[in-house]
């Protein structure tokens, strides 16, 4: 319980701060560590691209239903694929915006262990602890890496879909259909390098995560 108190009084603080230092600070008042918080938001991005995973092949089955339309109601193909495009956006916004979270505790982890190098007594210690930074730090850069690529491969997606959804809304009949068609090879074959780069980076980040614990 008193641990429970404390978390939402770090919660309460962030909230009116809105500053990641005072949060890291609090939660290592708690017992909670950057180390820790960093395999947190790396399980966290790794969630967010997954579900990013889904939900654009939510949306590219909906656009293959879309060309596939043989009459009926246009309209409401339309509504539902524009509320996969939506969804499609939110998805990718929440990808970045877990990557940052990532790279934010990353960077405030890294400069924090460089700095307590110089406080070792024990050169065979400090020794091995600045090899250990660098090893992490090399890993890192291999997750990071990934993870941006992943990111990058969502705009052709999105740009497709935002494009195909704003000629259907404005041309509701038939012959639209047409015009769309052409596009779907494209948006077929960008949605599975999409989610081949988010498979990429999901491995890199169940290694990262394995080494880290």
């Amino acid at each position: 319980m008193r641990i429970l108190i404390l978390l939402l009084a770090v919660t309460a603080m962030i909230s009116i701060s809105g500053c990641e230092s005072t949060y890291y600070n609090a939660m290592e008042k708690v017992g909670v560590h950057k180390r820790d918080i960093l395999v947190d938001r790396v399980g966290e991005a790794k969630e967010a691209q997954e579900d990013a995973q889904e939900q654009f092949k939510d949306a590219l089955s909906e656009f293959r239903s879309v060309v596939s339309f043989d009459g009926g109601d246009l309209e409401a193909h339309y509504k539902r694929l524009n509320g996969e495009f939506e969804d499609s956006e939110a998805a990718a916004q929440e990808v970045s915006d877990q990557i940052n979270k990532v790279e934010s505790v990353a960077d405030a982890l890294f400069d924090e262990w460089q700095d307590e190098l110089q406080l070792y007594t024990n050169a065979r210690l400090r020794s091995d602890s600045a090899n250990k930074l660098q090893a992490t730090k090399r890993q890192y850069a291999a997750l990071i890496k990934s993870m941006r690529r992943a990111e990058k491969s969502i705009d052709p997606v999105l740009n497709a879909l935002r494009d195909n959804v704003l000629y259907l809304k404005h041309n509701l009949n038939a012959s639209a259909i047409g015009a769309l068609k052409g596009e779907l090879a494209g948006i077929d074959r960008d949605v599975q390098q999409l989610i081949g780069a988010m498979e990429s980076a999901i491995k890199e980040s169940d290694a990262f995560i394995k080494q880290l614990k």
